[in-house]
């Protein structure tokens, strides 16, 4: 007996709808990024850079060069983020796990203050490599002290350290960035941002995000039954380790990726899932593909908010998702403190 429902005729539909749905505000909001920004020009002139390219327009050039890249930066880091908060809620049964919040994105944040320090002719692989490294490192820090004791890793457990992580590595963060003057560096790309997402990066690590995606979606009818207990997983036959290590090395895949081109942004692993799953329902092979669009969707727009809100100036993408996800936050903790008193 599978604890899988079978999606239905009407469920399925639901959710065609609901992707197409996605795809259309998708499209909408990659219009406006493309359109909109510190550099005012107008709509045809604007298009006219993606269609019939001139490269002795300026306003072409900066079409061409820096809108688009951070587009496709957005899209790439906006999927990747809600994809690791569904992965992580659905293996970790924990509504409030984020890569942000659980101190992944601060371990990403050390490495790569040290690969500044240490390797100041460092390579674009090079700091991949930090990055990455560093969110392993913080999260195996993480979920350990979030084991210890009596009753293993609860919820408010992995909360609690995922905190603490976070506060140390950025303690060590700011210290390193004082010790070797790196500070004004490290502060811009620390307050989250594509504004200097290139071509040629982005397509360096394109097949990475693209393999980081593709497996989560492959293992999402495993993190469907996983989510339900590991002993009900493993009565029907999931091999439970295999899953959670699979999801463990796609997190610090998409999560080493994303810190790298947009630095530390939190919340967008919190708030996407739960709309997603609040519009889909408990299936992981929904939830997953779900969350990529409309991560992707909410990162697009954040940052055309960023752009506009205080124009010429941005405001950075940290910022804006500072302000909406720590109330909805400080929601989802209330009521999970109903739930379990």
């Amino acid at each position: 007996m599978s604890t899988q429902r079978e999606p239905t005729k009407k469920g399925m539909q639901n959710f065609a709808v609901f992707m197409m749905a996605g795809l259309v505000l998708l499209v909408l909001a990659v219009a406006a990024s493309i359109s909109f920004g510190a550099a005012q020009m107008n709509l045809k002139l604007a298009w006219g850079a993606v269609f019939q390219f001139d490269p002795a327009l300026t306003e072409h050039q900066i079409i061409r060069t820096f809108r688009l890249p951070r587009t496709v930066a957005d899209i790439l880091v906006g999927c990747s983020l809600a994809v690791c908060g569904s992965v992580m809620q659905g293996t970790t049964r924990n509504p409030l796990a984020d890569s942000g919040l659980i101190g992944i994105s601060s371990g990403s944040t050390l490495a790569i203050a040290l690969c500044m320090a240490y390797l100041p002719g460092r390579t674009y692989a090079d700091t991949m490599l930090f990055s990455c490294l560093g969110a392993a490192l913080a999260t195996g820090i993480t979920y350990y002290m979030a084991s210890l004791g009596k009753n293993g890793m609860t919820p408010q457990r992995l909360i609690l350290a995922g905190f603490s992580i976070s506060m140390l590595f950025g303690a060590f963060s700011t210290f390193v960035a004082i010790k070797f003057k790196i500070g004004q560096a490290l502060d811009y790309w620390t307050a989250g941002g594509t504004a200097s997402a290139k071509w040629d990066e982005l397509l360096y690590i394109l097949p990475l995000f693209v393999l980081g995606v593709v497996w989560s979606l492959a293992i999402s009818p495993s993190i469907t039954i996983l989510s339900f207990g590991d002993e009900l997983a493993a009565g029907l036959g999931l091999r439970t380790r295999l899953v959670k290590i699979s999801s463990t090395l796609i997190v610090l895949l998409l999560t080493g990726l994303s810190v790298i081109v947009v630095g530390p942004v939190g919340f967008v692993g919190l708030i996407v899932p739960h709309i997603v799953r609040y519009m889909v329902g408990v299936d992981y092979r929904y939830i997953i593909p779900a969350s990529a669009l409309y991560g992707a969707v909410i990162l697009v727009a954040a940052d055309i908010v960023g752009r506009l809100i205080n124009r010429p100036h941005e405001t950075p993408l940290g910022i804006i998702f500072a302000v909406i996800g720590v109330p909805y936050f400080l929601y989802l903790v209330r009521k999970q403190r109903r739930e379990f008193m």
